[in-house]
């Protein structure tokens, strides 16, 4: 690896295959080489690191856990993968861990400089990435759910996902489709339908007669 310039390291990468050479160069004066050790984390779920880091070699996986410490690994990256774009795009702290499995190198890329890649942040080009950013947050949050929660905690989940703050009330403005959130939740509608049954009963939801449901206490521990 030291006997390559950060310019043909760059050039490996496919993230960065369709720069000019220009901006490769000038991504390539920015980047910095670091090695992680076997089980050392990269990115920290709930934390921003400012930063792109672009895997040279190794291994690591991407994990989310929950306050149990249970984890499930949604994705492993290898040679020429990347992590850390998504907090960069949209400013917010990272919705997985990642952790080496392997030694593994890596380019890190900080934010100013990464910043310099991208469209103007007015631009139509900026909001598709937020866009799209904000669509794989609730992708990840979705598998979460559904690996590591039981239905009523999955039911729970997405009812706090749809609420609203509305003058210190928390607010499902329109009405809950039962059938809906079975297809959410990924369970039966009936089983869908006891659960809120139970939450309404035990005072914790309260359903309105237009449909609107408030969230009067707190649906579980995250």
């Amino acid at each position: 690896m030291s006997m390559l310039s950060n310019l043909d390291l760059i050039r490996r990468v496919p993230l960065f295959s369709m720069l000019s050479n220009e901006h490769a160069q000038q991504v390539a004066d920015n980047v910095v080489k670091r090695r992680f050790r076997r089980g050392e984390l990269v990115v920290e779920q709930g934390r921003k690191s400012n930063a792109l880091f672009i895997l040279l070699n190794g291994r690591a996986r991407v994990l989310t856990s929950d306050s149990r410490g249970r984890e499930v690994i949604l994705a492993v990256l290898e040679a020429g993968d990347y992590v850390g774009e998504m907090s960069l795009i949209d400013n917010e702290p990272h919705s997985a861990t990642v952790r080496a499995e392997v030694q593994t190198d890596m380019l890190v890329l900080g934010r100013t400089e990464f910043a310099r890649c991208l469209p103007e942040t007015t631009s139509l080009a900026y909001g598709i990435l937020r866009g799209l950013v904000q669509r794989l947050r609730a992708a990840d949050r979705q598998i979460e759910s559904l690996a590591l929660l039981d239905v009523y905690g999955r039911v729970a989940r997405t009812l706090l996902d749809m609420a609203e703050d509305v003058n210190g009330t928390s607010l499902i403005r329109n009405k809950v489709s039962r059938q809906d959130m079975a297809k959410v939740v990924g369970a039966s509608r009936e089983m869908v339908s006891r659960v809120m049954k139970d939450l309404e009963q035990r005072g914790v939801i309260e359903t309105q007669e237009n449909g609107s449901v408030i969230i009067k206490q707190r649906l579980y521990n995250d």
